[in-house]
């Protein structure tokens, strides 16, 4: 079964939930386990740490075989880090329309 990690801007956008949630459905009509990143932040403490966020996010990463790059991912620190992996790792990637 093909596994996707949703890459794109969190930090200091409102919409985020939203627009993970949205990728998540499209992906998961297209056959993909989803892993979500937004989603999981969600549930972390308050107190956690933008590395401690980061070192989930790319053990996510670290399962799937495809990454999909929302919009905007260019201007994210993080998500440019996933692509970064997902190009060493020779992972499938795709990016979000639009």
């Amino acid at each position: 079964m093909k596994k996707v990690y949703i890459s794109g801007p969190i930090t200091g956008h409102d919409d985020y939930m939203r627009r993970f949630g949205a990728a998540t459905d499209l992906l998961r009509e297209q056959g993909y386990i989803v892993y979500n990143p937004a989603a999981v932040n969600s549930m972390m403490p308050a107190e956690a740490t933008y590395e401690e966020y980061m070192a989930i996010a790319m053990t996510m990463l670290s399962f799937c075989d495809t990454v999909y790059m929302l919009q905007g991912w260019r201007e994210s620190t993080g998500a440019n880090r996933e692509y970064g992996y997902a190009i060493a790792k020779h992972l499938n990637i795709r990016f979000e329309e639009g």
